[in-house]
């Protein structure tokens, strides 16, 4: 056993930070979605809570960065599919909104590219999505790649070796019945 969570929480997001603390930031709630965020210290086995998501969200994605901020992107709140996205700071604890994606999404995937871009993949805005962007840390904005094959959400998305992304498999068009994909396709940078 470890410590417990300050907020009771699920559908949120667990990032692993440089500093070896684990982020742990949105989700829904008992009753309510939640912008809360906290930090796990495996050291102490213990959570506190640090800044909050300027945007309450959960089936979003948070990616670590090369800089050592996470990026927070999508999602999905009591208005619907979200297309904001954010940064956390681990050095001061604070959440800050960055370039929006194109298309709201959530059920997505994120991955971080070697070029420190990071590939947003697929998902769901009350559609099935082959979009994909491409966040740059750099300017702080999405733009277009890409499109997948298949539209798809509930999908993975593995950056290998030689630096291509490998998107396997989630649910399409037709789900919950024939729509699950056996397909997969490969994202080149």
């Amino acid at each position: 056993m470890t410590g417990s969570l300050k907020t009771a929480r699920y559908w949120h997001t667990a990032t692993l930070l440089n500093n070896g603390m684990v982020l742990m930031a949105g989700g829904l709630g008992p009753s309510a979605y939640l912008a809360s965020a906290e930090l796990y210290n495996p050291a102490t086995g213990t959570f506190t809570p640090t800044g909050s998501l300027n945007t309450a969200r959960d089936y979003d994605t948070a990616t670590l960065l090369n800089n050592g901020m996470v990026l927070i992107a999508g999602g999905y709140s009591s208005s619907g599919a979200l297309a904001s996205a954010e940064l956390y700071n681990p050095a001061t604890g604070t959440f800050t909104l960055t370039g929006s994606m194109n298309y709201a999404r959530y059920l997505h995937t994120a991955t971080l590219l070697n070029n420190g871009m990071v590939l947003t993949a697929g998902g769901y805005n009350g559609s099935y999505l082959t979009i994909a962007e491409l966040y740059n840390p750099a300017t702080g904005t999405f733009t277009a790649t890409g499109s997948l094959n298949a539209a798809r959400y509930y999908h993975t998305a593995t950056l290998l070796n030689n630096g291509m992304v490998l998107i396997a498999g989630g649910t399409g068009p037709g789900y919950p019945v024939g729509g699950t994909l056996a397909s997969a396709e490969l994202y080149s940078q």
